[in-house]
Formats: C-alpha cells, sequence, structure tokens
C-alpha cells in the first residue's frame, strides 16, 4: 500500500483487477488519499508484472514492451487465496501464476537494469496487494478480517487480455499505455 511519505512518481507494468478495485482504492484512500486516482482509466487492483520501470519510458522501450506482450497469449487467471508475506503484506494469490511469472520474465530479460521490486526481494511471487497485517488496527487486519470484506466478492476470475503501464505518483496516478497480449499492435 502505498505510504504517507511523498513519492517522486515510477512506473508499474501491471495487470489489473477491475473486480476488486474498489476495495483496493478504499484501502490506498485509507492508508493515503493523494494515491488515489483521478484517471477514470485507471485500476488500483493490480497484479504487479514489473516496478519499477523504466522512469520516463522512450518510443523504443514502449514498443519493446508492446512486441513482448504481443508474444504473449491472453490468460484466464483465479484470485482466491488471501496469503500474508513475512514482512505482513496480505496478498491474493493469483492462479495460475505461471502466465505471470513468463511476462516478469519476459520484460526483465529486455530491461535488465529493471529488476523486479528494484532487486530487493531475492525470489519474486506475483499477487494482488490487499493490505498489511496489523492486529492494533480498528478494526484489526487481518485475514480474517479481508475474508468477510471480500466474502461477495471473491474468487474472482477473468481472463488477462492486457499489459498496463501505469505512473503511480501522490495526486499523479494515471495511465500511460496499454498493449493487447497476443497480438501485434498495427500503428
Amino acid at each position: 500500500m502505498p505510504g504517507s511519505a511523498y513519492s517522486p512518481g515510477h512506473t508499474v507494468l501491471a495487470v489489473t483487477v477491475p473486480a476488486l478495485d474498489a476495495f483496493v482504492r478504499a484501502r490506498t484512500a485509507h492508508y493515503d488519499a493523494s494515491f488515489v486516482s483521478a484517471d477514470p482509466a485507471f485500476v488500483h487492483a493490480h497484479v504487479t508484472v514489473l516496478a519499477p520501470w523504466v522512469p520516463r519510458p522512450s518510443a523504443a522501450d514502449l514498443a519493446t514492451i508492446g512486441r513482448i506482450a504481443a508474444a504473449h497469449p491472453a490468460f484466464a487467471l483465479r484470485l482466491a487465496r488471501i496469503e500474508a508475506f513475512p514482512d505482513g503484506v496480505l496478498h491474493l494469490r493469483p492462479e495460475p501464476d505461471a502466465p505471470l511469472r513468463a511476462l516478469t520474465a519476459a520484460v526483465t530479460a529486455a530491461f535488465p537494469d529493471h529488476p523486479p521490486y528494484g532487486g530487493r526481494y531475492p525470489h519474486v511471487d506475483p499477487h494482488l496487494t490487499l493490505d498489511r497485517h496489523d492486529e492494533s488496527a480498528t478494526p484489526p487486519v487481518t485475514r480474517t478480517w479481508l475474508h468477510k470484506q471480500l466474502a461477495d466478492v471473491l474468487p474472482v476470475s477473468l481472463t488477462v487480455e492486457r499489459l498496463e503501464l501505469q505512473w503511480w505518483a501522490n495526486h499523479d496516478c494515471r495511465v500511460l499505455a496499454n498493449w493487447p497480449l497476443g497480438r501485434e499492435v498495427v500503428r
């Protein structure tokens, strides 16, 4: 979740999950409303493919992402299991995760100077962040609480057909570009 500190901004290559956007948008607003986007196309709920990516992508960078997206077919995804990372991040595990791992591997191979999460983690698992475990919060933020909050939404099944480039910054979250999966875009 975004913090309350100023962010100079960063790019995120993401797969969006509109069915969970109302919840993730509300939790984002709870922690830092400056990260709630005014862009109607922006979906807060996402699975990161690569972040941070190139801060100011060139036309060649964008074309490379377009070719990568075209080389990967659309795929079905299901999000049902709420899990926790050791640092307390509560998230949904996408199933299957192989198509997401393949997208991340392809983008990382094309842009080796931009490892996932800046190289902070030796192993990266695809996930959709929901919140952070905090039993001192009111109400306590736990897996049980999340299950209750999302009981009418989970499981989420969707067909992922696009890769999106988002910009995340205080008062400036927006969609920069997107590419269809599995087909070349002719411009």
